[in-house]
């Protein structure tokens, strides 16, 4: 059997790229190594799939720092209220919850990856699961199909990657299609992990000292080596054996991995402020005034409430604080370094956990080497990228799977529509 297009990669790139090429008429075939599709949408928001972002087009391309710029294109394609559209045209219904994140009214990614299946299906595109490819196959000019791990080969005009970076690994992404872009003649810029959580040899760390320890609100910052502040990001964090995670900390994670890099060092500075809507002054005036209004209670307990018990009995004793000294007798200069310590809390980290640990994965085929328009390869006509693959990448909160739907429908589209011609070479 012929194929206009295939689609190597059931995740959420490829299956809404075999629904856009289907769309234009194409006869698709899609292909997958594992035994069912859609296994990194299934467990994606916490199993309850945040298919996209509800901002506004400037505001979603600065949540996406790896190469949010080249998104222009693609989301003039398909954006995220397209992809609220389609959704909720398939039967839906969707639901906005903070930062813009939206999720099924079912808070079931299920919903999502069977809803696609469906799509798939009605269109006709021919699936085939637990079938690895090998090699794509390419003459001088274009790309003229595929070959199987089993040899067989499959003739094909166009083509799309779709298979992921090498995060989460376990869903199928382990980079099988970097080699297969430089055989094309793509360059892969380096990979390396983002939205991970971070890793620290301090000794508070090591002795699981605040291990467990939710912090909300906060500020998280990471500190150059001159001191200056390379980014900061608001949200929850928390402590764990190894180091820090939570949404500030993945969303801090690869200004980390660039900082060691950057100024070849084996440990970077991290700031947490527990306050950031306060001034220090503030925050001072606040401790003083509840600590003058109880003399004769233990600064402990006037101070209970204040942060979390763990962190207030921790930052005690950092500071040699005696715990059950009556707040009439504690120090503006006590209170001045309890107030620090607790707006400029500084701890250094040295590195992430591996990439395979990570959620997203920095790095891939380079955008430059993309038509941005339709996601077709500048080296090989009727080669096609899409999501992960490429060397774009956003925050956690679902900026991905928007980068992943936005270039898989824009590939889709525009391979479909060019199955329709003959190549003119």
């Amino acid at each position: 059997m012929n194929f206009d297009v295939i689609v190597i990669g059931g995740g959420p790139s490829g299956l809404m790229a075999s629904i856009a090429a289907a769309e234009q008429g194409a006869n698709v075939l899609l292909l997958d190594k594992g035994d069912k599709l859609g296994r990194k949408l299934a467990i994606s928001g916490g199993g309850r799939c945040n298919v996209t972002n509800r901002m506004e087009i400037n505001e979603l391309i600065a949540h996406i720092p790896g190469n949010g710029r080249f998104m222009h294109s693609p989301f003039s394609v398909f954006n995220n209220e397209d992809i609220i559209k389609f959704f909720e045209g398939l039967g839906i219904r969707l639901k906005e919850e903070d930062r813009g994140r939206m999720f099924p009214v079912s808070d079931k990614a299920t919903t999502v990856v069977e809803t696609l299946l469906r799509r798939v299906h009605q269109l006709g595109v021919t699936i085939q699961t637990n079938t690895a490819v090998k090699e794509v196959q390419y003459d001088s000019e274009k790309v003229i199909g595929v070959t199987l791990q089993s040899n067989k080969q499959i003739q094909a005009k166009n083509v799309i990657i779709a298979t992921g970076g090498k995060s989460v690994p376990h869903t199928g992404s382990t980079g099988d299609a970097y080699p297969w872009a430089e055989k094309a003649g793509h360059a892969i810029t380096e990979l390396y992990p983002t939205e991970v959580p971070i890793t620290s040899n301090e000794p508070f760390i090591k002795q699981k000292k605040l291990q467990g320890l939710s912090l909300r609100n906060i500020e998280l910052s990471v500190i150059s080596p001159k001191e200056k502040t390379i980014i900061t990001h608001d949200g929850d964090m928390i402590f764990t054996h190894f180091g820090i995670s939570g949404p500030a900390v993945l969303r801090c994670s690869q200004y980390v991995v660039k900082a060691l890099k950057k100024w070849n060092t084996n440990k970077i500075t991290m700031k947490i402020d527990h306050f950031p809507s306060q001034s220090s002054e503030d925050v001072f005036q606040e401790v003083r005034k509840v600590l003058t209004a109880e003399p004769k209670k233990t600064f402990k307990n006037v101070m209970k409430g204040f942060v979390p018990e763990r962190l207030l009995l921790f930052l005690i004793e950092e500071l040699n604080i005696d715990a059950n000294k009556p707040a009439s007798e504690i120090s503006n200069e006590l209170v001045r370094g309890f107030v620090n310590k607790v707006k400029d809390f500084r701890f250094t980290v040295n590195g992430t956990l591996s990439l395979e640990k990570a959620f997203v994965t920095g790095g891939g085929v380079s955008v430059k080497e993309i038509h941005p328009k339709t996601m077709e390869s500048k080296k090989k006509h009727g080669l096609f990228f899409c999501g992960e693959v490429l060397d774009i990448h956003g925050y956690t909160g679902g900026y991905n799977i928007t980068v992943a739907f936005s270039t898989g429908y824009t590939a889709g589209r525009a391979a479909g529509e060019k199955s329709k011609h003959v190549y003119e070479l």
